[in-house]
């Protein structure tokens, strides 16, 4: 199974992108370099790597996390909301199954979500409207508004 980019919504959508990736874990490397080239000519304020980082600990997650019986795809959408910048990732699964961890020190696994909660000025998790669970975070600030008088 390949993998799917849109990179020129409609002029009326805020969507500014989506990708479905297989759920493999190369899928991550791809989300990241393709979530970088679409948005970099977007020039938002907000730091990408930042961006590509919560991207790669979330898509890790649905990959390693999502369970379908059916064939899937993590889907990674993102979206300019005034000044802001949303990026959701979604996959199957059970919303209540994400939660925020505290892992000790020799825990290996378990700080993706803290990552997103300290890099992300919000997110969130629940279901998706594809069925599944989705994972949202948000920059805020992310551009300049624009002035209308």
């Amino acid at each position: 199974m390949g993998f799917v980019i849109d990179r020129y919504p409609c002029e009326e959508s805020p969507r500014l992108g989506m990708m479905a990736l297989p759920p493999v874990p190369e899928s991550v490397a791809r989300a990241r370099s393709w979530f970088r080239r679409c948005i970099t000519p977007c020039r938002p304020l907000c730091s990408v790597d930042d961006c590509v980082l919560m991207i790669s600990e979330l898509v890790t997650n649905a990959v390693l996390h999502g369970r379908s019986e059916d064939k899937w795809v993590v889907r990674v959408e993102w979206f300019r909301e005034a000044v802001s910048l949303r990026v959701d990732v979604h996959s199957p699964g059970v919303p209540a199954s994400v939660c925020l961890r505290r892992p000790d020190a020799d825990d290996v696994h378990g700080r993706g979500l803290l990552l997103v909660d300290s890099l992300a000025d919000s997110w969130r998790s629940g279901p998706s409207g594809f069925g599944g669970t989705v994972v949202s975070f948000v920059m805020a600030d992310a551009w300049r508004p624009v002035f209308r008088p």
